[in-house]
């Protein structure tokens, strides 16, 4: 018997190659459905058609409504047979075709007769069927029924009837909540599915009610949950329960506890790891409150079931990262764990170790994480890259092995993302770690002599070339950059040749050599290289043309405050309109996000049709400022330092929609409203905007442009120019009024009357805050970019932040209280973090630039505290970074 089912599995090919559905067409199977209309119904057969039909719906074909329509009415026939498989197929064909509301009616007679059937199938199933297609209307006819199958004594017709509740929770509440006492008793029945689906369904019906779910937990607390299923439940609404409340009070908390901690010693597996996970995801857990679930998922690490150990590990692996000594005593059983058989569980094993193991075990674990790198997948092996980098950083002076074995790994056999997970490793333990410069960067060195993708080469070459001319011997990278410029291709010879030129200019011994290899790629056959390397030798001083070394290194080593796409269309642009000026790049925008329109149209709203022809594709700040330019009123008013994204003074569907711009200038503000008038019998004429600045103090009106007309549907705008004192970030608070005269349209002929009325609309009130004083903009390299502005326009200082939520929150609300462009990702918060750095960027009003480093922490009472440290060209704007955050 068992060879024949050996061959089987070993032989796959053929098992997969044979489908008992294999070329079935619709057409078909749609003439073979004509069997549900004989007057003998072959119950076999009516079967294998349904499927068949169940089949080709589930593959993604679709039923045209009069294809639907037949089949429905076909299989309806099919309720004559008494078969009892047949029937449960019936039933998954009237759920899968859904029928409309009128076809309904011609079924539910028979569904209601199954559902008060002797047969306990049948009633399941009915009851699962007209929850699924029923309206509102029908379900207040069979409520009665439905009460009465929730407290059925058989669990299949009592489950069937629970689930349809929670389906039907959701379209039609208030008919679901009056079985809260049918719902309550299932809660008690002794059926495991039962009393899991009860508590399910009573949990959705007063999930909004805290107070309700409060003495539900607590009364089930006390009472006796049988069913493995339904403890988990009850576990996780525990842990909602105490997460709301306040601060987890200790006399609200400690109850639910104990009984988290009593679920530990249940019977039933499921149980026990549940009650384990949430004790380790309790806000504020002490070691004490830890110890008893770490103990039981220490002994589940040793269980002979895979899923118990992988999800004791993954737990552990959770806790390590805020409480790592908890996890120390389970050290010797997970190291067990990495020659395990399941890759998965072997992965979270080192990578857990890596986080709570000390100094001295580091060279042990090496040794074995070299045995064990060769048998897992690349995906595993990122993973584990990424624990050693933070194990490095956690240890600095483990480094040597711990960077030994990254190149050991770096030089075998991987994919892309494998090996640029180990070259950004060690990026940034060479940042990080000053001792471990030098060998990083030649373990570098070393693999770019024999790497295969073109994108790590150049980002290792400029990051030796920013790094390399600091060391004390920066001679010995030449050979290995020179090379890249004979052996490799085009985009990895003109990175070479930017980075020999930045070893020029901070390296003078260097720089006569340096020469000599740059000549020599002047006849590259590739252009871009030779025209780096002519640029190059003239910069460096080898031509006609000789730079300052201050403008040399801004040059080579300069972050560049111009968002790429930005410059890539100003150039288009540039193309496109051809003029005997030269390209300025100050004219490029550097505002980082960009609508794609100047005008924000009304939601849901069609954009109206122009009678000019089609521009070059623009950024907002360009469209905003052609636009703003074209008005004569605002043309004496300077250069356009920045828009805002448009504000909703309007809420959606009203009768009007307006939104505002605010475009900042150095010494004026002009708001643009951008008007959409969306009722089809108005035509709206000298449309302006009453404007009350009363609570802006350092605004004073100086001109307005009213629009002359608004029909429906098509979008305008008004202006309104306020001045302010020059180069100062004043704030303030502005009240909006839609002042306008109606006319009345004749729907037939589309004209307006000639008399109108006058009208006014009240807008929302909006606010000018210091964050639209600041462009968002980037910088390619934070760490260089704060080093190039030097301590002298540094201010530092502390703030508390109060109780907050999260870090993350607090976070978020500082980068949105300052405007700013967040830097290498750093405005995401790791989960569970208890300290956090953000690094911000932007272009302060007066076209300074201006760093912000951010340095978060926060307590066991969730008292977040920060450190700002800001770095500008002009000192005052440093301070006035600090005040916009200390009256924020």
């Amino acid at each position: 018997m068992a060879q024949p089912l050996v061959k089987k599995d070993d032989d796959r090919d053929e098992e997969a190659d044979y489908s008992p559905f294999l070329g079935i067409e619709k057409g078909a199977v749609l003439q073979e459905a004509r069997v549900f209309h004989d007057p003998q119904l072959d119950a076999r057969r009516c079967s294998q058609v349904i499927t068949k039909l169940l089949y080709l719906l589930n593959q993604g074909e679709t039923l045209t409504k009069i294809e639907a329509t037949e089949v429905f009415f076909a299989v309806t026939k099919l309720f004559q047979s008494k078969d009892i498989g047949l029937r449960r197929m019936v039933y998954l064909m009237i759920k899968e075709l859904s029928p409309s509301a009128d076809e309904v009616i011609i079924v539910t007679s028979s569904l209601m007769k199954d559902m008060n059937s002797r047969t306990d199938l049948f009633r399941a199933n009915a009851i699962r069927v007209l929850c699924r297609i029923t309206d509102g209307t029908l379900l207040a006819q069979i409520e009665r029924y439905l009460k009465q199958a929730i407290v059925d004594k058989n669990p299949v017709v009592a489950s069937a009837a629970l689930v349809s509740g929670i389906h039907l929770l959701q379209t039609n509440p208030e008919i679901v909540k009056r079985w809260s006492n049918e719902v309550q008793e299932a809660v008690q029945s002794r059926a495991a599915l039962v009393q899991f689906h009860a508590l399910a369904l009573l949990h959705q019906i007063r999930q909004n009610d805290r107070l309700a779910v409060n003495k539900l937990v607590a009364s089930l607390t006390k009472g006796t949950v049988r069913s493995p299923l339904a403890q988990c439940l009850l576990i996780r609404y525990i842990s909602q329960v105490i997460k709301e409340s306040s601060f987890n009070s200790q006399a609200g908390e400690r109850p639910f506890y104990d009984y988290l901690e009593g679920c530990l010693r249940h019977k039933a597996e499921v149980v026990i790891f549940e009650a384990a996970r949430a004790i380790t995801e309790l806000s504020n857990v002490t070691t004490r409150e830890l110890t008893p679930a770490i103990t039981v998922l220490q002994l589940f690490l040793s269980s002979s079931k895979p899923v118990l150990r992988f999800a004791a590990l993954r737990t552990l692996n959770k806790v390590a990262m805020t409480h790592p000594m908890a996890v120390t005593n389970c050290n010797i059983d997970m190291e067990s764990l990495i020659s395990d058989q399941n890759r998965s569980i072997a992965t979270l094993a080192i990578t857990t170790l890596l986080k709570t193991g000390n100094e001295s075990s580091v060279d042990r674990l090496m040794k074995q994480i070299t045995n064990f790198m060769s048998d897992i997948a690349d995906e595993f092996k990122i993973v584990v890259v990424e624990a050693i980098r933070s194990l490095c950083l956690k240890f600095p002076l483990k480094y040597r092995s711990l960077m030994n074995f990254l190149s050991n790994i770096l030089r075998e056999e991987g994919g892309f993302e494998y090996k640029k997970a180990i070259v950004d490793s060690i990026v940034i333990l060479i940042r990080d770690i000053p001792d471990a410069k030098e060998s990083g960067l030649l373990h570098l060195c070393e693999f770019i002599e024999d790497c295969e993708f073109t994108y790590l080469s150049t980002q290792i070459l400029h990051f030796l070339g920013n790094e390399g001319p600091k060391t004390s011997d920066p001679s010995k990278y030449i050979r290995y950059i020179y090379n890249r410029v004979i052996l490799e291709n085009a985009t990895v010879r003109a990175s070479a040749v930017s980075t020999l030129a930045k070893f020029g200019a901070m390296v003078d011994s260097l720089k006569p050599r340096i020469f000599v290899l740059l000549r020599r790629c002047v006849f590259d056959n590739d252009d871009e290289v030779r025209d780096r390397a002519t640029l190059y030798l003239n910069t460096l001083g080898d031509g006609s043309v000789a730079e300052t070394e201050k403008d040399v290194k801004e040059f080579l080593f300069g972050s560049l405050d111009i968002p790429l796409t930005n410059m890539e269309t100003s150039l288009k642009n540039y193309i496109q309109d051809p003029t005997e000026e030269p390209f300025d790049i100050n004219s490029v925008p550097k505002e980082v996000k960009s609508q794609s329109l100047a005008e924000k149209k009304a939601p849901g709203k069609k954009p109206a049709a122009s009678s000019t022809p089609a521009a070059a594709p623009t950024s907002a700040a360009d469209a905003y400022e052609r636009l703003l330019s074209s008005i004569p009123e605002f043309a004496s008013f300077g250069k356009l330092f920045k828009s805002s994204i448009p504000v909703e003074l309007t809420e959606a569907e009203t009768e009007y929609s307006v939104n505002v711009v605010k475009h900042i200038y150095d010494s004026h503000v002009v708001f643009q409203y951008n008007c959409t008038n969306t009722i089809p019998e108005q035509l709206l004429e000298n449309v302006t905007v009453i404007v009350d600045a009363s609570d802006a103090e350092e605004f004073s009106e100086v001109g307005t442009k009213p629009l002359r007309s608004l029909p429906y549907d098509t979008p305008g705008q008004t202006f309104v120019a306020f001045e302010k004192p020059e180069g100062v970030p004043a704030v303030g608070k502005f009240s909006n009024v839609l002042r306008f005269t109606v006319k009345e349209v004749d729907p037939t002929t589309g004209e307006a009357e000639d008399d109108g009325v006058e009208d006014e609309y009240q807008l929302e009130d909006f606010e000018v805050v210091a964050a639209d004083y600041i462009l968002k903009v980037g910088v390619s390299n934070f760490k260089n970019a704060w080093e190039s502005l030097g301590p002298d326009g540094e201010r530092i200082d502390e703030y508390g932040l109060g109780p907050r939520e999260s870090l993350a929150e607090a976070v978020s609300t500082v980068i949105n209280l300052l405007g700013m462009q967040p830097c290498e990702g750093t405005e995401v918060v790791p989960s569970n973090s208890r300290s956090h750095t953000c690094l911000l960027s932007g272009i302060y009003i007066g076209n300074v630039k201006v760093l912000v480093r951010l340095s978060f922490g926060i307590d066991g009472a969730k008292e977040v505290a920060m450190k700002l440290a800001v770095r500008s060209e002009n000192e005052n704007v440093s301070e006035a970074i600090h005040e916009i955050v200390a009256s924020g």
